[in-house]
């Protein structure tokens, strides 16, 4: 399955057919050059706000189309600085709000390289994310509770969604550190 922009959508900067796509952590689509531009008017020492939905872009994903042209020179050179936004930015902690926002964008992407077998995700890198998916569906799915729900009916629910919620941040950590590692040329 080939991943890029939605086929009949534009950029929302130069609205034309994107060129270069790559995809900001708030799912955005955006042409290399255009988001490059958007941070070129704003402060170099601070990442730039998506131009859609104003959230702060510490992560850009380029599309398959856009790594497969990395012979042409302006390709190149705009990965190169895409690279560099995503070693300043990506790397930053983010507070809890951010880490929750950025939750379907990583996990999206996780399990769509999960399950395509022409990706290559490190075994331990694997390993560490099935390990915490197993770990909190067992705690779930087993009587034993920080907060039993036999006593507090509903609200003892919490403390199980608490477990999968920290499952699903330490998750989406891990793979964003690959996504930075990957895209912003360690």
């Amino acid at each position: 399955m080939a991943e890029g922009p939605p086929v009949n959508d534009v950029c929302c900067v130069c609205h034309s057919s994107f060129n270069i796509p790559f995809q900001a952590n708030c799912s955005h689509w955006f042409c290399g050059s255009c988001i490059l531009l958007v941070w070129d008017h704003g402060s170099a020492l601070q990442p730039c706000k998506c131009p859609l939905c104003r959230r702060q872009i510490t992560l850009l994903v380029p599309a398959e189309a856009s790594q497969q042209e990395h012979d042409d020179p302006e390709v190149a050179r705009i990965v190169g600085r895409i690279e560099q936004y995503n070693r300043m930015f990506g790397r930053r902690e983010n507070s809890l709000f951010q880490r929750m926002q950025d939750l379907p964008f990583l996990l999206r992407r996780l399990m769509r390289e999960l399950m395509d077998p022409q990706r290559s995700l490190p075994l331990v890198i694997k390993a560490q994310v099935y390990f915490a998916m197993i770990v909190s569906i067992i705690y779930i799915v087993s009587p034993v509770d920080i907060i039993p729900e036999a006593l507090l009916g509903i609200l003892g629910l919490l403390d199980d969604l608490i477990i999968a919620l920290v499952c699903f941040l330490h998750v989406a950590t891990i793979y964003r550190s690959v996504l930075v590692h990957r895209y912003g040329g360690s």
